[in-house]
C-alpha cells in the first residue's frame, strides 16, 4: 500500500538507538522478568495517568480480567453478579467478564460519539448489577461524568477499559483516573505499544492493588508461598524498558493523531461518508479515525485501488460471534448496523500530511451506484 494503515516500523525507527540501549541494558542486568524496568515503568505510567499505582501485566486482556478477579478476591464481586458493557466493543472485554464467570449485560452505544450510553446504562441496571465497564472506544473518552454519577447513586463500580485510550483527557484527567480501576493494553499498534503483548492496571486502591500484584505472579507475594489461585501473566522486563522509552514521546504523538484528525474533520466532505464527531476535541487521542458509510464494502474497496489501506474495528459484535451462542438472543440494532458501517482509515504518529490528503482525495472521489 502506498498509504498503510499505521506503519510501526517508522514509529519505533526514530528512536531505534533508544530502544536497542534500553534492551542492551536489560539483557546486561541479567534480570528478565519483575526487575528494575518493570518496577520503574510502573512507577512512571502510574504518575502520566495521574494515579497512584500501576501493575504490569501480560496483556490487555489480562489487565481487565485482573481487575475484575481481584474485586472478586475482596469480596466485592461474586460469580453471577451483572457487569453492565457496551456490545460494540472488541471481544476482550466481553472475554474478561465472562472469564470470571460474571454476566455481561450488553447496552446500546450513544448514536453520536458510539460509546456506551448512560442513558442505556440506567435502564439496564438491576438488583444483581455490581459494575459497569466504560470502553473509550477510538481513543475518545467515554461520558465518564455522567457514568460516575450512575455508579456513586447505585453504589456500583466504575472500570473503565482503556485499551485504545492512552492519554485521552478530560478537565485535565486522563484516562485511567476516572474510575475504580483501568485496564491499558500495549499491544504494538496502540498509541503507547510495546514491541510485543503487554498490558497494565491502574487503580488507586491500595487493597485492589495487593490482590492483583499477587494474582498476576502465580497467586503468590513471596516465594512459592501462593495465597491465591493466580495466574502468570507478568510485564517482561524487556517491554517495560521498550515502553518507558516510547512513553516520553506519547504525548507529542497524540498532538500529530490530532493534527491528522482534524485535517480529515475539515477536508473530507463526502455526503456518502460520516466523520466521526468529537464531544471535546483536545480530549481525543484519535487511536482510530473511523467513519462511517452504508456502502462501507465499496469504499474500503475504492481505497485499495487508490494504494490506501484500511481496516474494519470491527466487522462481528460480540453477541454475534460463535464463541458466545448465549448472547444470540441480544437485539441490538444500532450496535450491529455500526459493525457493518464502520471503517478505519489510517492514523498514525509518523504520518505525513500528503498521506493524509491522498486520504481526503481518495474519500474525496468516492462514487457508488448503490
Amino acid at each position: 500500500m502506498d498509504v498503510p494503515f499505521l506503519d510501526a516500523g517508522a514509529i519505533n525507527a526514530r528512536y531505534a538507538d533508544q530502544l536497542k540501549a534500553a534492551a542492551a541494558r536489560v539483557i546486561d542486568s541479567g534480570r528478565y522478568i519483575l526487575g528494575e524496568e518493570v518496577d520503574a515503568f510502573e512507577k512512571e505510567f502510574a504518575s502520566y495517568c495521574g494515579v497512584q499505582h500501576a501493575v504490569g501485566v501480560g496483556n490487555g486482556l489480562d489487565a481487565l480480567s485482573l481487575i475484575l478477579r481481584g474485586y472478586k478476591e475482596l469480596g466485592v464481586l461474586k460469580e453471577g453478579d451483572e457487569v453492565i458493557v457496551p456490545g460494540n466493543t472488541f471481544i476482550a472485554t466481553i472475554l474478561a467478564i465472562t472469564d470470571n464467570r460474571l454476566i455481561p449485560v450488553l447496552v446500546e452505544p450513544d448514536p453520536v460519539t458510539f460509546n456506551i450510553d448512560p442513558v442505556m446504562v440506567k435502564a439496564a441496571i438491576s438488583p444483581r448489577t455490581r459494575a459497569i465497564i466504560a470502553v473509550h472506544l477510538y481513543g475518545q473518552l467515554a461520558d465518564m461524568p455522567r457514568l460516575a454519577e450512575l455508579a456513586s447513586n447505585h453504589r456500583l463500580l466504575l472500570i473503565e477499559d482503556a485499551a485504545q485510550a492512552h492519554g485521552a483527557m478530560r478537565d485535565q484527567c486522563k484516562a485511567g483516573a476516572l474510575g475504580d480501576a483501568a485496564a491499558f493494553s500495549f499491544f504494538p499498534a496502540k498509541n503507547l505499544g510495546a514491541l510485543g503483548d503487554g498490558g497494565a492496571v491502574v487503580t488507586n486502591n491500595d487493597e485492589l492493588l495487593h490482590r492483583i500484584h499477587a494474582l498476576r505472579n502465580y497467586g503468590s507475594e513471596v516465594k512459592y508461598q501462593h495465597l491465591y489461585q493466580g495466574i502468570n501473566s507478568r510485564l517482561d522486563e524487556i517491554q517495560a524498558a521498550m515502553l518507558r522509552v516510547k512513553l516520553a514521546h506519547l504525548d507529542e504523538d497524540i498532538r500529530q493523531r490530532r493534527r491528522i484528525a482534524l485535517r480529515y474533520r475539515e477536508l473530507i466532505r463526502h455526503p456518502l461518508i460520516q466523520l466521526p464527531k468529537v464531544s471535546i476535541e483536545e480530549s481525543h487521542a484519535w487511536h482510530l479515525f473511523v467513519v462511517r458509510s452504508a456502502h462501507r464494502d465499496a469504499l474500503q474497496k475504492h481505497l485499495y485501488t487508490q494504494g490506501i489501506q484500511t481496516l474494519v474495528h470491527y466487522p462481528i459484535p460480540p453477541h454475534r460471534q460463535p464463541a458466545y451462542i448465549s448472547l444470540q438472543h441480544v437485539h441490538l440494532p444500532l450496535t450491529e448496523q455500526l459493525h457493518d458501517e464502520v471503517l478505519s482509515l489510517p492514523m498514525g504518529p509518523t504520518m505525513r500530511s500528503e498521506d493524509a490528503d491522498r486520504v481526503i482525495a481518495a474519500c474525496q472521489s468516492f462514487e457508488c451506484d448503490a
